[in-house]
């Protein structure tokens, strides 16, 4: 099962595949472990336990991990192509499952250019409103409180608005992948690198 990374497609379906994988393999070790202290000293109450007992915390972190993943929605390979066929030199996050107290927001794309947030989300039930806040809570504290933040669920005009933005730019020269390139760890966080920072 190849690695892929955050902000790319398919990385929301290669972190559910490797969580249930993990999942599985920590409960049979987890089982494996008391099953044998039971065999050896036909009884629970043995170091075996004790182990077996400490071994359920990973365990139940990990199986809490695999629901949130099973939970995340994926965006349809429609919705893909048609914003690959409009990104031009854009630098587009995919697959941000972005978490907050209420509630998650499944959003399938996005990208920042020139003080503007544009997101997607196949989603139909996700509030718009609320999700738009929840990014500028998140991205202000970084200095970017500035942004505009849009989160659409219509894919056209979705695309419409990359292509807005693809031709500003195009007119202005931004290398949206140099400025991530450019990033240097230990100072503040692209506005990019936030999105998926704050996402699962």
């Amino acid at each position: 099962m190849a690695s892929v990374s955050k902000g790319k497609r398919g990385y929301l379906e290669y972190c559910r595949k490797f969580s249930i994988i993990r999942t599985i393999i920590a409960l049979v070790i987890t089982i494996g472990i008391f099953l044998t202290g039971m065999i050896i000293y036909k009884s629970n109450k043995s170091a075996f336990s004790i182990v077996a007992a400490l071994g359920c915390l990973p365990t139940g972190w990990s199986a809490v991990n695999m629901i949130m993943y099973l939970k995340a929605k994926i965006m349809s390979d429609e919705s893909y192509n048609k914003i690959e066929a409009h990104k031009g030199g854009l630098l587009i996050k995919y697959d941000l499952e972005m978490t907050s107290y209420d509630t998650n927001y499944h959003i399938g794309a996005a990208t920042v250019l020139d003080k503007n947030v544009i997101c997607y989300t196949d989603d139909r039930i996700t509030d718009l409103g609320e999700c738009e806040e929840h990014i500028h809570k998140q991205i202000a504290p970084s200095g970017y409180g500035s942004y505009t933040v849009k989160v659409f669920s219509d894919i056209d005009k979705f695309c419409s608005r990359l292509d807005q933005l693809e031709k500003i730019r195009a007119e202005k020269g931004i290398d949206p992948q140099a400025i991530e390139d450019a990033w240097v760890p230990g100072t503040t966080e692209t506005c990019a690198h936030i999105l998926e920072s704050i996402s699962l």
